[in-house]
């Protein structure tokens, strides 16, 4: 699975946790998801859930904290679908 593949799913993932749609629209790889989708700390365990959920991987500790914009996110996806 490409970036641009990874990233489009992402988006599904996002979606319920980001109240203004037009922002999650418009995202690319260096998208804060804090503080430009105004995703809460609390939404973010959620959102590594369901990521987890959606590409049938597991998320450790350490990779969650590195999941901070959406390229990171990407790249911690890629890693753990890769492996």
């Amino acid at each position: 699975m490409d970036r641009r593949a990874i990233l489009e799913e992402l988006k599904k993932v996002l979606e319920p946790y980001t109240e203004n749609k037009e922002l999650l629209r418009n995202i690319d790889e260096n998208t804060d998801l804090v503080k430009d989708l105004k995703i809460n700390s609390s939404n973010l365990v959620d959102v590594i859930i369901d990521a987890e959920a959606k590409y049938d991987i597991e998320i450790d500790f350490d990779s969650s904290e590195k999941m901070i914009t959406v390229g990171s996110c990407i790249d911690v996806i890629s890693q753990k679908i890769n492996k």
